[in-house]
């Protein structure tokens, strides 16, 4: 990966709560070591993991709807932008069908535009180019075939790369 390459760790739907014992995956958080942000689609639930996502690396997060003990310290949405790319956040994207157009609506300036709240993994490009990327969830697969999250790389303005990693 080139020196002006910026990796970004995609979260959403973490659901951890404070004082349950749980954290993430090792393997999650060893990828949240090496990254420059950590951007998190909502859910995250409990205070104790967001202080743990930001004693590793910078953190981005929104509210998602059971995030109640977050509520006044996240935003419901974001926009930010990341090595020149404009990237949107926001937790609940709506119903699956109009989603790309209601998305591009909501957020026209962004290339990138991270939800989460159905736990399911999604990667789609819409016909004006903006990118949606649903990470999952990298704790709770509920109907997904596997625990997910997702990698974004931007250098020079651009997308590089953005896929997700399975956790089996």
């Amino acid at each position: 990966m080139p020196d002006d390459t910026l990796r970004v760790i995609l979260l959403a739907d973490t659901h951890i709560a404070d004082g349950s014992g749980r954290t993430l995956d090792p393997r999650v958080l060893d990828e949240i070591d090496g990254a420059d942000l950590v951007l998190h689609a909502g859910d995250v639930v409990g205070a104790e993991l967001l202080d743990e996502l930001r004693s590793r690396a910078p953190v981005h997060a929104v509210l998602g709807n059971n995030d109640e003990a977050l509520r006044g310290v996240l935003p419901e949405e974001l926009e930010t932008e990341v090595g020149g790319v404009h990237v949107a956040v926001v937790h609940d994207s709506g119903a699956r069908q109009g989603r790309v157009d209601r998305l591009r609506r909501r957020f026209p300036d962004a290339d990138l535009v991270v939800f989460g709240h159905s736990h399911q993994p999604e990667d789609r490009i819409g016909p004006t180019g903006q990118r949606i990327f649903n990470p999952g969830s990298c704790t709770q697969r509920r109907t997904a075939p596997v625990r997910t999250f997702g990698v974004l790389e931007v250098s020079n303005g651009r997308i590089d790369d953005v896929r997700h990693v399975e956790l089996w």
